[in-house]
């Protein structure tokens, strides 16, 4: 088996919001993936005594400590108990049912001798390849669905969509919120290869089309993880530099995590 993780904040002088671990049993057989993009606040008040970096270090650890040492324990509960966890840590000090309360996405993956199972909450990625070289990718396209027009404040986004039917889901203080991660479980042949992404470095496919997820995919095995963060990191200067004709309205530069590993 071999990994390899690369995680890099959007500016140097920020602290980087993203969480990923590999977690690997004493027992040798199996392993577990976590990452976690946490959602960067507003300038508002988010009813929080913490930063989104704290949140996203003991919802990481939770999880980490869970998919590893209950391996038995379904990838949704695993969540629901990590974010019930972390919840515990702040619920006497903050107020957590404030719409902006620190959350994050989360891509979790565990394999054993005999299964691989995965979960996709909000709209991090997890790439699949199986043994004949079929890339599929799992995908929560709940957000990305939503018209634009729906999304023109965050006052509209916080009040109708974030946590709520017909809008998207992300891991907050709500253990309930696991029930609606994308889930599933294979054959543990079934995967030969697999990366997780954030939004950041998933930017090189999703926001400025320089391949699809296959593509993606052989990038990263055969130039490594830090390449492709290097690109998009590129990709979004000249991009900042020449109208933001990709970025839009989006931030010149976000956090960006890949974890790649073979089986």
């Amino acid at each position: 088996m071999r990994t390899e993780l690369v995680s890099e904040p959007g500016l140097a002088d920020q602290p980087n919001e993203d969480f990923a671990s590999v977690g690997l049993p004493a027992s040798g057989q199996g392993g577990s993936l976590v990452v976690l993009d946490g959602v960067t606040p507003p300038r508002t008040a988010t009813g929080c005594l913490h930063s989104v970096p704290w949140f996203t270090a003991r919802l990481g650890g939770a999880l980490t400590e869970l998919t590893v040492s209950l391996p038995d324990l379904p990838l949704a509960e695993a969540l629901s108990r990590g974010i019930a966890r972390t919840a515990a840590a702040h619920a006497e000090t903050c107020d957590l049912s404030h719409p902006r309360t620190p959350q994050a996405t989360v891509v979790l993956a565990r394999w054993s001798a005999a299964a691989f199972e995965y979960l996709v909450l909000s709209d991090s990625a997890l790439l699949l390849e199986a043994p004949d070289g079929t890339l599929t990718p799992v995908l929560d396209v709940r957000l990305a669905r939503l018209p634009r027009s729906a999304l023109v404040s965050d006052a509209v986004i916080d009040a109708g969509l974030r946590n709520k039917e017909g809008g998207f889901f992300t891991a907050a203080a709500d253990p309930a919120v696991a029930a609606r991660a994308v889930t599933g479980v294979l054959p543990r042949g079934a995967v030969r290869t697999l990366a997780a992404l954030t939004d950041g470095a998933a930017r090189w496919v999703e926001k400025f089309g320089e391949g699809d997820w296959a593509d993606c995919l052989a990038l990263v095995r055969k130039q490594g993880a830090q390449a492709l963060v290097d690109r998009v990191r590129e990709l979004e200067r000249a991009d900042a530099a020449d109208g933001r004709a990709f970025l839009g309205r989006s931030k010149t530069h976000d956090d960006a995590t890949v974890v790649y590993a073979e089986l």
